[in-house]
C-alpha cells in the first residue's frame, strides 16, 4: 500500500482534463494518486510524478479527497459503485468533487447513491478547455455541501484561477450550461464575423488582432481567431464530436427552462454540418469552414 499523507488527493480520470488537472496538482506540492483504465494515460501521467493505482477502490483507500474527470453518465456510474464497494472505514470522511459536464439527473442519482453510502458528492463542472487547463485558466463552479467545498479550496486553486461556490448541488451544473450555451453562440459568431471581414478584403491578422481588442471580443474569439485564419483545427481544444454532447445538455436545460434560445438554435445545424463532413475529431473552430463553404 502506498504511504498515506494528509495532502494526498486522488484523480479518477486521466484524460485531457483530468490528466491535466493531476499534473497540474502536482505541480502544486500535492501528492496526487491517479486512476484511468486507459494504460497510456496513466504513463503520461506517472511521468509526471502522478502515483498509478490499478482500481478506482484502492486510491479510495489512499485519500479523503477526490476529483472526477469522466467522458460519459456509465462511467460515474462505474465510479460511485466502485466507491460504494469499499468497506465502511475507507469510505468515512471521503468528498468526492465531480468535475465532468454530464446529465444533472445522472449527476443528482448518484449523489443520492452516495449519500447513502456516508460520502459527500459535490458538482463542480469546469469552465475552460484542454488549453486553458495547461495554464490553470479554468473557473471552477462548485456546488453542495458548503463545508465540503470549503475543504477543496487549496485542490481547486492548484489547476484553476478562480473557484465560485454556488449553493445548492446542481447550481454548478446549471451555470456550466448556461456558459456553454454562450460559448457555441461566441464560437460561431467569431467565425460568422472573421470570414465577412476576409471577404470584405481585410488582412486576416490584423482583422485579428483589432478586434481582439475591441468591445467585440470574447475569449472564445481570441482563442480560436487565430485557429480559424490559418485554418488548422488540430490539435483540438474541444473536438466536435465532444461538444455535441455539451450541446445536447443544453438543450435539455433550456427545454426544462421553457425559454427562448433563438441565437443559440440559429448555431445547432452550423456544428451538425461540421461533423457531417466528417470534423468530428477537430476543434469545434472548424465551424469556420463550414461558414466557408457556404459563402460566394
Amino acid at each position: 500500500m502506498l504511504e498515506k499523507q494528509s495532502e494526498s488527493v486522488g484523480v479518477i480520470g486521466l484524460g485531457i482534463m483530468g490528466g491535466t488537472i493531476a499534473r497540474n496538482l502536482v505541480a502544486a506540492g500535492h501528492r496526487v494518486i491517479g486512476f484511468d483504465p486507459d494504460a497510456a494515460r496513466c504513463d503520461e501521467a506517472r511521468a509526471a510524478g502522478v502515483e498509478i493505482v490499478d482500481a478506482a477502490r484502492m486510491l479510495i483507500a489512499e485519500a479523503r479527497q477526490i476529483l472526477t474527470s469522466l467522458p460519459s453518465s456509465e462511467a460515474l456510474d462505474q465510479t460511485v459503485a466502485a466507491i460504494g464497494g469499499v468497506s465502511e472505514s475507507e469510505r468515512r470522511g471521503l468528498v468526492v468533487a465531480e468535475l465532468s459536464t454530464l446529465p444533472l439527473s445522472c449527476k443528482q442519482a448518484n449523489r443520492e447513491r452516495l449519500d447513502g453510502a456516508g460520502v459527500v458528492l459535490l458538482d463542480c463542472p469546469l469552465s475552460g478547455t484542454g488549453a486553458q487547463a495547461l495554464t490553470r485558466d479554468l473557473a471552477v463552479y462548485a456546488s453542495g455541501d458548503a463545508e465540503a467545498c470549503k475543504r477543496f479550496a487549496g485542490v481547486f486553486s492548484g489547476f484553476s484561477r478562480v473557484n465560485h461556490y454556488l449553493g445548492e448541488f446542481g447550481n454548478g451544473t446549471k451555470m456550466k450550461l448556461v456558459a456553454n450555451l454562450l460559448v457555441a453562440i461566441h464560437n460561431v459568431a467569431a467565425a460568422e464575423a472573421i470570414l465577412l471581414g476576409v471577404k470584405g478584403g481585410l488582412d486576416p491578422s490584423t482583422l485579428c488582432e483589432i478586434l481582439a481588442s475591441g468591445a467585440g471580443t470574447s475569449r472564445i474569439f481570441e482563442m480560436r481567431a487565430p485557429m480559424m485564419v490559418d485554418e488548422s483545427y488540430e490539435p483540438a481544444t474541444m473536438k466536435l464530436e465532444v461538444w455535441q454532447k455539451d450541446m445536447a445538455l443544453i438543450r435539455e436545460f433550456v427545454a426544462d427552462c421553457g425559454v427562448p434560445t433563438p441565437t443559440f438554435s440559429a448555431t445547432e445545424p452550423i456544428y451538425k454540418a461540421a461533423l457531417e463532413a466528417g470534423r468530428n475529431q477537430q476543434d469545434t473552430a472548424a465551424v469556420y469552414a463550414v461558414l466557408q463553404n457556404c459563402s460566394k
